[in-house]
């Protein structure tokens, strides 16, 4: 494992390159296809339900079809929208570009952050024809909808957002890719975290009750016990989106941790966060995870909250900045968390089935290292992927590097290497996250 530690970068607006600038401001007109500076793109335009509503004549040229799977309502809406601009940006770009040497059926499906409605929109998805899913996004609907839709049909599904480790060890034929890392390194980075960063020994551990939630949460206690000799108090599980959070608030406390760990989503989190502050001081350190990281929380909760730090996977790949310069000149604001992670997700998939030549997942799969991990063909990033397209049409080698990560898969489809930012919610600063310093971890530290 290395670690280095970055000077203090405020993230403000426009100047998120790939960690926050988060959902909570983004609206529903914005969610669409037709923002930014796209509008002269050819592009589709998405509704609510964020179905393509038009689709390109492809002529005597082979279809491409792809699909992205998020959930664009439901307790991750705020985030899962963001995240789904990402993932059907590079069939916009491609598009964009002309001269293309296919043509692309690209759709979206929205799993409203519910299993049962993930793999109703999954079946949708299998029924259709769709080889290959961006998504979906929680692991306790992705778990869930691979397992029962995805791995059954034969689709290739690579999420850019699903985190638990459970999904490493998946009998799933090769089928299934992630372009997140997995909770076992991010459990490890917050106890990292705990310990050296704050200085904490003991902890109160809160989980939204789900796959994401129980995993990344075993994952924090055993590093934070076996590796820094920290105690675990409480681990509780608690509801979405429920009224009050109080009680588990106090079970929580109740033997004063010097930390609380809170894994949850926005919508949870600001009752909780009320709660929090309505009963306890900011004498107590709380460190939350990704899907707690969005600038908006202070203004909805109603407290500086400059004592909430947190981890997150980072966009720090060789692509990073022509994603960003992408990103936001088609949506009119910077890219948020899992956003990069989208877009390759999609990118990969792309180039995985033009060099297949088929809409079958089943050889489609076989693609998916060869075009992402290095090899002797062409580099392709985010800034040239017309050109990667164009390529691996004509049958040459081509090899990803990616706006999250490098993009490398391994035997698992988890990533070979990732980069976390430790953050706190910044004092005086309007809301904003800063990032205090970056952790890089190999699969293998």
């Amino acid at each position: 494992m290395a670690r280095k530690i970055d000077r203090r970068d405020v993230l403000k607006g426009a100047g998120t390159a790939g960690v926050v600038g988060l959902a909570g401001c983004i609206t529903q007109n914005e969610s669409g296809g037709g923002g930014g500076g796209g509008g002269g793109s050819g592009d589709t335009e998405e509704t609510d339900s964020g179905m393509d509503t038009t689709e390109e004549s492809s002529g005597s040229m082979r279809t491409v079809k792809h699909s992205v799977l998020m959930p664009v309502t439901g307790d991750l809406g705020s985030l899962g929208k963001p995240i789904r601009d990402g993932g059907t940006l590079p069939v916009k770009q491609l598009r964009a570009a002309g001269d293309m040497p296919v043509s692309f059926d690209q759709t979206v499906e929205d799993t409203q952050t519910d299993p049962q409605a993930g793999i109703q929109a999954a079946n949708a998805l299998a029924n259709a024809g769709y080889p290959t899913v961006c998504g979906p996004a929680s692991s306790g609907v992705n778990l869930q909808v691979t397992q029962q839709v995805l791995i059954p049909n034969g689709m290739v599904g690579c999420s850019p957002s699903s985190t638990s480790p459970n999904v490493t060890n998946l009998d799933d034929n090769d089928l299934i890719f992630r372009t997140a890392p997995s909770d076992a390194l991010q459990g490890r980075v917050m106890a990292q975290v705990a310990d050296n960063e704050l200085g904490n020994s003991s902890a109160s551990i809160m989980y939204v009750n789900n796959d994401y939630g129980q995993a990344l949460a075993e994952s924090f206690e055993s590093a934070f016990v076996d590796n820094y000799s920290g105690t675990v108090q409480q681990s509780i599980a608690f509801e979405k989106e429920k009224s009050s959070y109080t009680s588990e608030l106090s079970s929580a406390m109740s033997d004063s941790p010097s930390m609380l760990v809170v894994i949850g989503y926005p919508a949870s989190g600001i009752q909780m966060f009320r709660d929090f502050y309505a009963n306890y001081n900011n004498d107590t350190d709380i460190l939350v995870t990704d899907g707690l990281v969005d600038p908006t929380l202070p203004d909805e909760v109603g407290n500086e909250m400059s004592n909430v730090y947190a981890t997150t996977p980072q966009a720090t790949g060789p692509g990073q900045e022509e994603f960003a310069s992408l990103y936001e000149e088609e949506y009119g604001r910077a890219p948020g968390v899992f956003n990069a992670h989208a877009y390759d997700a999609s990118a990969v998939c792309l180039l995985a089935n033009v060099k297949a030549g088929s809409n079958d997942g089943s050889v489609v799969k076989e693609e998916m290292r060869a075009v992402a991990n290095p090899n002797d063909g062409m580099e392709v990033t985010p800034g040239n992927l017309a050109e990667g397209l164009r390529a691996a049409a004509d049958g040459d080698d081509v090899y990803y590097e990616g706006a999250s990560s490098s993009v490398d898969f391994d035997e698992n489809g988890d990533m070979t290497a990732v980069t976390y930012a430790f953050l706190q919610y910044n004092t005086g600063a309007d809301g904003n996250v800063e990032t205090i310093s970056t952790i890089d971890f190999n699969a293998s530290s």
